[in-house]
């Protein structure tokens, strides 16, 4: 570089390589974690791993705690899908249904986390299965009792259900199933076309069972909870960036100052878990036919409370030295204008989030002793970076200024 050229550019460089490397650190000892023996992260910052030497009864309590709401996905479907099967065993019970046990597995391999993606599967699995019981009574009728013929054709139906079935989707699958498992009956135990009709009927029983629990319980799948979900990790990452900054800008390093964003920190830490489940069910959903959320990019949203937790975790970890007054004073501006739009963003405005961020004081890095200049600009960037995130996360209209 020319040193005679103002040093902010190649810092700013500098800090960015340094955030992607960042990055690559994280990825490489969660990976270690996961498929090794390694049950801890030295050198590393100690709440960015804190499950690596968690014990296992506690990582359960983690992951039960953090769904034992009513606002988490994994809570609904639970919910869901228990409330499907007990009114499943009770119908089928009451009814007295032959092969009873075909309601609760229609309900179970039929219901959706959308009340629309269950009528799609609904009506699939209906044409399925009625085409698929007429072959298999068309076969029970034809065969008769020669169970040989039901042993040599059981095999090859077996090998082609659950190839074709997963991928041909419900009616492929529903259709074929009911071949196989007529084809199995038949060898038990004399069998007439009326087990095709049973069939049917169960199917069907199970098929309303589950439409009726998914127009009751949260039809609109993770749509709803996603948008909500996003608003609190927005509301819960706020006070971090608060305390991220203070932390930089005093000088103090995180290993002693871990208590005063404890609580913060969980807080985000669960509400981040949160809208990951939300958003990867969401990801499974068909899209609406006409979008409500004005756009909204829900990964943006998910990679702004990211950021703030690596902020969180790295920005402050080596001591530095109390900035002077002009820096602390655009510090606490430029922070306050962040959590500002952070909080804005949790409303998910029409018109997006613009986020007016002023550049640094003439002369500033001269004046602070090292390392605090790469402190200075790395919060500096990193307020950059959440304010790009804010601006992607709500949609078009939100813009950045000073950030070149």
């Amino acid at each position: 570089p020319d040193l005679r050229e103002d040093p902010h550019a190649l810092l700013r460089r500098q800090s960015t390589l340094l955030a992607a490397a960042v990055s690559a650190v994280t990825v490489s000892a969660a990976v270690a974690l996961a498929t090794g023996p390694r049950r801890s992260m030295p050198g590393l910052p100690l709440e960015q791993f804190w499950y690596a030497g968690a014990s296992t009864p506690r990582l359960w309590w983690v992951r039960i705690a953090d769904h034992l709401t009513p606002r988490s996905v994994v809570f609904q479907n639970a919910v869901r899908t228990a409330s499907g099967l007990a009114l499943a065993r009770l119908v089928a019970g009451s009814l007295d249904l032959s092969h009873g046990f075909w309601v609760l597995l229609g309900m179970l391999t039929l219901g959706r986390t959308t009340a629309g993606a269950t009528w799609s599967a609904v009506r699939s699995a209906a044409v399925g299965t009625l085409v698929g019981s007429l072959a298999a009574g068309a076969l029970l009728i034809s065969a008769g009792d020669v169970t040989e013929v039901y042993a040599a054709l059981l095999v090859p139906m077996m090998l082609v259900a659950f190839s074709v079935g997963p991928v041909g989707g419900p009616a492929w699958g529903q259709g074929l199933f009911t071949l196989v498992v007529s084809t199995a009956f038949a060898q038990i135990a004399p069998v007439t076309w009326e087990l095709a009709a049973a069939r049917i009927i169960d199917v069907l029983t199970g098929s309303a069972i589950g439409l009726v629990c998914g127009v009751l319980a949260w039809p609109a799948g993770a749509r709803g909870e996603m948008r909500r979900s996003a608003a609190a990790l927005f509301r819960a990452t706020a006070p971090l960036i608060r305390v991220t900054v203070e932390r930089a800008a005093t000088g103090h390093s995180a290993p002693d100052t871990r208590a005063d964003a404890a609580a913060a920190l969980r807080r985000a830490m669960r509400y981040w878990r949160t809208a990951h489940a939300s958003y990867a069910q969401l990801r499974t959903e068909p899209p609406p036919r006409r979008a409500a959320d004005g756009g909204t990019d829900w990964l943006a949203a998910l990679n702004h409370g990211s950021r703030v937790l690596v902020g969180t975790y790295w920005l402050p970890w080596s001591r530095g030295t109390e900035w002077p007054s002009d820096a602390a004073s655009w510090a606490r501006e430029a922070t306050d204008e962040v959590v500002s739009a952070t909080l804005r963003a949790a409303h998910f405005p029409a018109d997006g989030v613009t986020v007016r961020l002023a550049p640094l004081p003439p002369g500033v890095l001269t004046r602070l002793p090292a390392p605090s200049v790469s402190h200075l600009v790395d919060v500096e960037v990193w307020l950059h970076a959440l304010a790009s995130d804010l601006t992607a996360a709500v949609g078009p209209g939100g813009t950045v200024e000073g950030s070149r």
